[in-house]
């Protein structure tokens, strides 16, 4: 397991993969992401203390993400990542969330925005088609749609693509729907895990072939073709 990797590309940033007491929605069809978590919260710190000390400030950003959501990191390792942000003078942090923790965005930030540091936002919607996202993905976000989404506090998203039902123009749309509404979208591509959700070859080949050549080189959207990509994993 790899917790600490540098993004040289497109926005730079250091990034951390935390551990927390593990994602409280975990009904996602598509994740087995929540089974790195552990429910002893001293074992968490110690590991956490460990991989933010990697931590140099290089770029003044970094992202941290765990198993599910920043309301899963225990309160000691939340006050180790504003310590190494203001002795290593990083002003830009980035965390992840499910929807279920869009009421809690505005006192987290706050936390930080005392001292200076700007927090930004990332949710997993994987897709705008609700249908799919809800029926299909099971993401629990409802009804909501991209400008509500926005407007709750996020200021970027994860979509998922690859998946059969998908097709180059709904996944396309997504990546245009996400630049309209949010600075900043990754793709990230499904990979094979243990869940019943599997990656198509076909709708991969498509997205590889008509979507991937269209955004590559944009400045605001990542493509992962692999989940390890960012170098943690």
């Amino acid at each position: 397991m790899e917790r600490y990797s540098i993004i040289k590309e497109k926005n730079p940033r250091e990034i951390v993969l935390l551990r927390g007491s593990g994602c409280k929605y975990r009904r996602c069809a598509f994740c087995d992401y929540h089974s790195d978590f552990s429910k002893d919260e001293t074992a968490n710190f110690a590991l956490n203390k460990a991989v933010l000390s990697r931590v140099t400030g290089e770029y003044g950003r970094l992202e941290v993400i765990n198993s599910g959501s920043f309301g899963d990191l225990d309160k000691a390792t939340v006050a180790e990542i504003k310590k190494i942000a203001l002795a290593k003078n990083i002003k830009h942090l980035h965390f992840e969330c499910h929807w279920l923790y869009r009421n809690d965005l505005v006192d987290f930030r706050e936390y930080f925005a005392k001292d200076g540091i700007e927090v930004i936002f990332k949710i997993g919607v994987e897709t705008f088609d609700v249908d799919f996202r809800e029926n299909v993905l099971k993401k629990g976000m409802g009804k909501s749609d991209p400008a509500e989404i926005a407007a709750a506090g996020f200021g970027e998203i994860n979509l998922l693509g690859g998946i059969d039902g998908q097709t180059a123009s709904s996944m396309a749309k997504d990546i245009e729907i996400g630049l309209k509404y949010f600075n900043r979208v990754c793709v990230n591509l499904m990979t094979a895990n243990s869940t019943a959700v599997k990656p198509s070859a076909e709708v991969i080949k498509e997205f590889m072939t008509e979507v991937y050549p269209c955004f590559k080189d944009n400045p605001r959207v990542d493509i992962l073709l692999e989940n390890t990509d960012f170098g943690v994993g």
